[in-house]
């Protein structure tokens, strides 16, 4: 599950810890610590606008038996040092990072490689297993923005079919919740992905499993259609590794980060089909301030519970497991 932060205004932050909060409420073991979750939320959405004013982001990953909160900024940095200051009225003392891990589980702060922190927390709340029915999150403003439109006050064919699909996933969201949403658009990314993988194969001639060479050149080739700029980092039998210097749904997937899915089951779709499994890691990504994407698909197998915010997928090409973002 993930959440954009315009970290520059207190307002912001009130407004995300109350949906944040609101969703852990819905879901969580009548026996979890909420007032504790509650005050790790604030406390880390507080320290973006105190020390890193700016964009940021939240995700939770609820695979586990508890939740575990990201938070991700663009600021410089700070020392991981979560203890009381000795003057406990001194501004920007690190009170917060103390608070935070105090009521969780585990806290973990490391710094993201083109610049800002990722401060990592177990929260905790245990959750109920139900089907989600959340109520929708606050989005961007509507597409396509004012700054798509053309002289005459028209909407290209492109600008068009870009706010098509943002907004049809927000509706989607509106009606049957986050979880749905992303769920929509993981099953989009899969059918399309099969699609593309058919015609791929029809052109060349193929017949079989595609190595995982092919494999790559398939995500850079269909990406590329499609205005991303994907290209190959390394290549072995266990995994691929891509890079990507531009998302095909712009600057708005930093509003909508929940668009990553597309790319997860697009090529962890194509993988599984042709190794029997496979794992998805957006280990970077643009829609959470990274300057490039960095994607790793690991192939040959389910490799559930190894990484955190992962998406595993099945020899028939479906969504075997998944975290909440």
């Amino acid at each position: 599950m993930d959440w954009y932060l315009d970290g520059s205004t207190p307002e912001a932050v009130t407004d995300l810890r109350h949906e944040i909060v609101g969703y852990l409420r819905r879901h969580a073991d009548p026996g979890s610590d909420l007032p504790g979750a509650e005050l790790a939320v604030s406390e880390l959405l507080s320290n973006v606008v105190q020390h890193a004013p700016g964009p940021a982001w939240a995700q939770i990953d609820w695979s586990g038996e508890r939740a575990v909160l990201a938070v991700h900024d663009l600021g410089r940095g700070f020392d991981p040092v979560a203890e009381l200051p000795e003057d406990l009225l001194q501004p920007g003392g690190g009170r917060g990072l103390f608070v935070a891990s105090n009521v969780s589980g585990w806290m973990t702060v490391a710094a993201k490689r083109a610049g800002g922190s990722r401060v990592t927390v177990e929260l905790p709340v245990a959750r109920v297993p139900e089907r989600d029915l959340d109520p929708p999150r606050q989005r961007a403003g509507a597409l396509p923005s004012p700054g798509q439109a053309e002289a005459d006050g028209s909407f290209g064919k492109e600008a068009f079919l870009l706010a098509l699909v943002v907004q049809l996933a927000a509706a989607v969201e509106r009606n049957e919740g986050p979880d749905a949403a992303e769920a929509a658009v993981a099953q989009v990314g899969a059918d399309v992905g099969g699609r593309i993988e058919e015609e791929y194969r029809r052109a060349r001639g193929i017949v079989g499993e595609l190595p995982p060479t092919q494999i790559a050149d398939l995500y850079v080739r269909l990406k590329a259609a499609i205005d991303g700029d994907f290209y190959v980092v390394d290549v072995d039998e266990d995994r691929i590794v891509l890079g990507n210097r531009a998302c095909p749904f712009g600057d708005v997937v930093r509003r909508a980060p929940g668009l990553c899915r597309m790319t997860s089951s697009v090529f962890g779709g194509i993988a599984a089909r042709n190794t029997g499994g496979a794992t998805v890691v957006l280990e970077e990504r643009i829609a959470l301030g990274d300057p490039e994407c960095r994607v790793v698909v690991w192939l040959r197998g389910d490799r559930r519970g190894q990484w955190r915010f992962a998406h595993e997928y099945g020899a028939g090409a479906g969504v075997i497991a998944a975290d909440g973002a």
